[in-house]
């Protein structure tokens, strides 16, 4: 069984392209023409030089002395959060501005939760001097307040979702509909696994440097190429995805999805989609949708910005419905004490959806000859005033 994506876009019974026909244009054009430009060994060449020279590529993998003496097993620490922008998502947007470029497009759109994709997004366009709007629930640019002066400082427009909750799934409408009235000059960077297809799998294949430079850091390490699991947390789930990707067909790697509990997985307060989500399709995707009864759907809520969205990518919903990635959702109490606990014990202050992913150390007993890889997606420069008010700093 493979776990990738099939030739016509699905996981499983999971992805597709749910799409208002104003939109197939856009889509299909992305859909033939993905492939053959990414394989093309000039894009290559092209997106492996800005991954190392602009990005600062191979990311470490740090093996955490202390932590894994106190859990009595080997926990190493792939370091995203060391990336240019500090977090994962600027691996993508180098692969998608590239594949924009060679599609013609001057225009970029985003959306944005935590604002890292749209700091990464505006970080490109500046880099290749196009036009760039992302768009922002309200909600997230009042929480967000320095990830949204970056973007501005990087020549972006920042245009706030005003709608519904006010946060990612609002921004995400917000920027189909700009796409719809904008066919011709526009590309639209998706920031993970979500969304039509080939999004999905166009994203993870961006992301999959992570797993890939994962095996060739443990080999050397340790001598093997295969982790005993991997672990990452999962909104969207594209550094998930990354960190998964080589992995997804070796059912020796035990693969950990974390999602966001919120104030508790049955609070009405939560982003735990694999718990609480049944099949639905969002933002031009079937996957794995929190929603009522009668199909509407449900907000979604974490402290974490990047990860209260009320759906799951195709692929982790594949991995769910199938029972390859086992699924632990974490509070934000849980997540939150690990942000303080990582920071004093090995000197680094997490990206607060990547503090989650850290809590399953709690949750689960490892053996001592065990190597756990944790993905630090991201770094906590973007968090501080959360985790301020939270501990009262």
């Amino acid at each position: 069984m493979s776990y990738n994506v099939n030739e016509k876009g699905y996981y499983g019974e999971f992805g597709g392209a749910y799409i208002p026909e104003m939109l197939y244009p856009n889509v299909e054009e992305l859909r033939q023409n993905y492939l053959k430009i990414t394989a093309e060994p000039e894009f290559q060449a092209e997106f492996d030089a800005l991954l190392k020279d602009y990005v600062g590529r191979p990311t470490p993998l740090y093996f955490a002395e202390r932590l894994s003496a106190q859990y009595n097993t080997k926990v190493y620490l792939k370091r995203e959060d060391l990336c240019h922008t500090g977090a994962h998502k600027v691996n993508n947007t180098i692969g998608q501005i590239l594949l924009a470029k060679r599609l013609g497009k001057n225009r970029i759109i985003a959306e944005t939760g935590a604002g890292q994709h749209g700091v990464a997004t505006a970080t490109v366009c500046a880099l290749m001097g196009l036009q760039c709007i992302v768009y922002m629930g309200e909600i997230d640019i009042k929480r967000q307040a320095p990830n949204v002066a970056r973007m501005k400082m990087l020549g972006a427009e920042v245009r706030p979702a005003l709608s519904g909750s006010k946060t990612l799934k609002d921004a995400t409408n917000e920027a189909i509909r700009d796409w719809i009235n904008n066919p011709v000059d526009t590309y639209y960077i998706i920031g993970s696994v979500v969304g039509p297809h080939p999004y999905p799998d166009m994203v993870a294949r961006f992301q999959s440097v992570i797993s890939k430079e994962i095996k060739e850091q443990l080999l050397e390490k340790e001598g093997r190429e295969n982790p005993d699991y991997v672990i990452a947390c999962v909104g969207g789930g594209s550094n998930a995805a990354g960190a998964y990707y080589h992995f997804l067909d070796n059912e020796e790697v035990n693969i950990i999805a974390v999602e966001a509990a919120g104030l508790g997985v049955h609070s009405g307060e939560s982003a735990a989609t694999s718990a609480l989500g049944k099949v639905g399709v969002i933002h031009g995707s079937k996957t794995l949708l929190m929603q009522t009864t009668d199909g509407q759907i449900t907000e979604p809520y974490s402290i974490s910005a990047g990860l209260d969205y009320p759906g799951v990518g195709p692929m982790h919903a594949n991995l769910f419905a199938t029972g390859r990635a086992q699924f632990i959702s974490i509070t934000d109490e849980q997540a939150m004490n690990w942000g303080l606990k990582l920071s004093k014990m090995e000197g680094l202050i997490p990206a607060i959806e990547s503090a989650h992913a850290f809590a399953v150390l709690d949750e689960m007993k490892f053996k001592p000859e065990d190597i756990v890889v944790i993905n630090l997606s991201g770094r906590g420069d973007k968090d501080l005033n959360t985790y301020i008010d939270y501990f009262k700093l």
